[in-house]
């Protein structure tokens, strides 16, 4: 079965960025590196904050649109609620 992800990268300033994934472990790679230009690679985001799987990619890319909705307020409930500490979880 596919897995799909919905993450959350973080810096040290606190900027947010949402992002869908077939392979997060490559994908964190890519952030972390900065290979790939915009808006990830420009504020060093490279902290996974958070991050969710589902085995349908429509689900991880509604998701995704929900999240990128969301007020900051909510997304930082969000991450709370899973990593109150704000902890790299690709260190994990």
């Amino acid at each position: 079965m596919k897995e799909y992800f919905v993450y959350i990268l973080s810096n040290s300033s606190g900027t947010l960025y949402t992002g869908v994934t077939n392979n997060l472990k490559r994908r964190l790679g890519e952030h972390k590196s900065g290979e790939i230009p915009g808006f990830a690679s420009r504020y060093h985001l490279g902290r996974l904050v958070c991050f969710e799987k589902t085995g349908q990619i429509r689900s991880a890319i509604e998701r995704e649109k929900q999240i990128k909705g969301w007020m900051r307020k909510k997304k930082v409930e969000l991450i709370e609620s899973m990593n109150p500490n704000w902890n790299d979880l690709s260190a994990e």
